[in-house]
């Protein structure tokens, strides 16, 4: 079965052959063969079949973690497919690894070791470039947290700065206006710093309160705060 726009969810996951990690036992709808929870499903015309009825059970898996693994067994073999699951907790299907020929994988496990060290090299420069991005970013955004709020304690800004811009973090500062130092983004990072730091909301989330009735809750504490943030700041010390 080809992956269509809106089939099952999976379509995001390829454009070609899509093989189902199940999460429940199954039956193949051609011979019959019971299927275990964890096992791979190919559809075809709405039914379920075990790999072997599919011609795919000459396939080996690969999991997802290696880029550039995947990327080059990908290539070298002729057929192959991707594996997904249903997260229920995400409510869609998320790519688990691909089927491909064994030759196809041995070749490619082949050159991914003659290359290893490049990659290593060229993964490290990239991962110092990505921080020195973040760096200069928790800087520029400390900085503009306290042209909005002046008032604020420098090491405040910029432990504030440091949390929202973490990267993978899916905080604030991560988003587009985060990263584009935006009013809104700024003050939604500083309503967010003072509510978990300076107020006991936390305490009351633990206690059973809903998120809506521990802000209501904290709201005029959060408010003095940015009041106070807002005036012209005294004396700074770092």
């Amino acid at each position: 079965m080809r992956a269509q726009e809106g089939d099952t969810g999976a379509s995001s996951a390829s454009t070609g052959l899509v093989v189902f990690s199940i999460l429940r036992d199954s039956k193949c709808g051609e011979c019959g063969e019971e299927v275990g929870k964890g096992s791979f499903l190919f559809m075809e015309s709405g039914q379920p079949l075990c790999l072997r009825c599919a011609d795919l059970d000459h396939l080996v898996y690969l999991p997802r973690g290696d880029a550039a693994l995947t990327r080059r067994a990908r290539k070298y073999s002729t057929l192959s497919a991707v594996v997904v699951r249903f997260s229920r907790s995400r409510v869609r299907y998320e790519r688990q690894g691909i089927l491909v020929e064994e030759p196809a994988l041995h070749r490619a496990e082949g050159e991914c070791l003659r290359d290893a060290d490049k990659r290593a090299a060229q993964r490290e420069r990239e991962d110092v470039r990505r921080a020195e991005q973040d760096r200069d970013l928790a800087v520029r955004m400390g900085e503009a947290i306290l042209e909005l709020f002046p008032g604020c304690p420098p090491a405040e800004a910029r432990a504030i700065a440091a949390h929202t811009a973490v990267r993978g973090s899916g905080r604030v500062g991560r988003t587009a206006a985060g990263r584009a130092l935006e009013k809104g983004a700024l003050t939604a990072a500083v309503i967010a710093a003072i509510r978990h730091n300076q107020t006991g909301y936390d305490e009351l989330l633990m206690s059973g309160y809903s998120r809506i009735d521990a802000r209501n809750a904290v709201r005029d504490v959060v408010d003095g705060v940015l009041d106070r943030w807002r005036a012209s700041a005294s004396p700074r010390t770092s």
